[in-house]
């Protein structure tokens, strides 16, 4: 078991490598933003969520679904990159925060508007 100071530090690294991968390796189609919102690493260092945010929104699905893609060209990159053993295994998702920031952004409108 790795320590969370450990695993603070291994998700910043695969949070600024991965994205350079993405940004060099993904052909994603132009006038999409993608973001690596966060990263949470398993206390062995075995696996790795990436949270993923896309603009435009309605894009996300598209952008997943490339991403999952080519996951394994990714998977391949990242473990030639970071010298450590082992390479938590990635996997993407989309961004659970941003959703919730802006129902509750909603309702504060709602109310203010009151």
């Amino acid at each position: 078991m790795a320590s969370s100071q450990r695993i603070k530090k291994v998700n910043e690294v695969i949070k600024r490598e991965l994205g350079m991968v993405v940004l060099k390796e993904v052909d994603l189609p132009k006038n999409i933003l993608v973001t690596l919102t966060e990263i949470e690493t398993s206390k062995d260092l075995r696996n790795c969520k990436v949270f993923v945010s896309v603009l435009p929104e309605k894009e996300i699905s598209n952008v997943l679904r490339v991403l999952k893609k080519e996951i394994y060209q990714l998977q391949q990159i990242l473990n030639q990159r970071l010298v450590m053993r082992p390479v938590p295994k990635i996997r993407f998702f989309q961004e659970r925060r941003l959703k919730e920031a802006q129902r509750i952004e909603k309702i504060l409108e709602k109310i203010k508007e009151k």
